[in-house]
This record gives structure tokens, C-alpha cells and sequence, in this order.
């Protein structure tokens, strides 16, 4: 029985690093559907191709903290639903969930 626990504890300290490559992965593909799925939101709402940033002189304050908060929602979305897939994948497939400590990674 201390055997088999022995074998836990090291497969519970080795996946989190197992997890990074799959999470690396996860992470760029969710940044670029968040990136388009911003795009197509900017189109939808402002009938625009390009979205303003902050260094554009000729948007206002309304329209540059509109786009910054729907990117930021959008790209939220998609990574919490990337990590949370990514997480539970790994946990189905080893029995063992992913990330050691309580939490997650914020």
C-alpha cells in the first residue's frame, strides 16, 4: 500500500510538468480562435475591420476601453475554456488532475 502511494506522489509531481507542453498548446490555439472571434465581435458591433488600441489618436476614450473590455472578456473566455478542457483530458485519461496545488495558476 506505501508502494502505491509512493507511485501517486510521483505521478502527481511529474504530470504538472507533463501538463505544460499540452497547455502550452492549448493556450495559443484558444489566443488565436479569441483573437478571430474578437474580430468578428468588432464587425458585429462597430461595422468595423480594424478595432482601435490605445495609441490611436484619432478614437475616443469610449471606443478604446469598448474594444479593450470585449478583447479581454473574449480572451478570458478562451483560455479559461482551453485550461479547463486541457485539465480535464488529462484528468481522464490519468486519473490525475493536473495542477498540484489549490487554486490554478492565477
Amino acid at each position: 500500500m506505501a508502494d502505491k502511494n509512493k507511485k501517486n506522489r510521483q505521478k502527481k509531481m511529474k504530470l504538472p510538468l507533463a501538463y505544460k507542453p499540452l497547455g502550452f498548446a492549448l493556450g495559443w490555439a484558444s489566443g488565436a480562435l479569441a483573437g478571430l472571434a474578437f474580430r468578428k465581435t468588432w464587425m458585429a458591433i462597430r461595422h468595423e475591420e480594424d478595432a482601435p488600441d490605445a495609441l490611436d489618436r484619432d478614437r475616443g476614450w469610449g471606443e478604446i476601453l469598448l474594444a479593450a473590455a470585449v478583447q479581454g472578456a473574449l480572451f478570458a473566455v478562451a483560455r479559461s475554456l482551453a485550461d479547463r478542457t486541457g485539465a480535464k483530458a488529462i484528468e481522464r485519461s490519468t486519473g490525475v488532475w493536473p495542477v498540484s496545488e489549490k487554486g490554478g495558476r492565477d
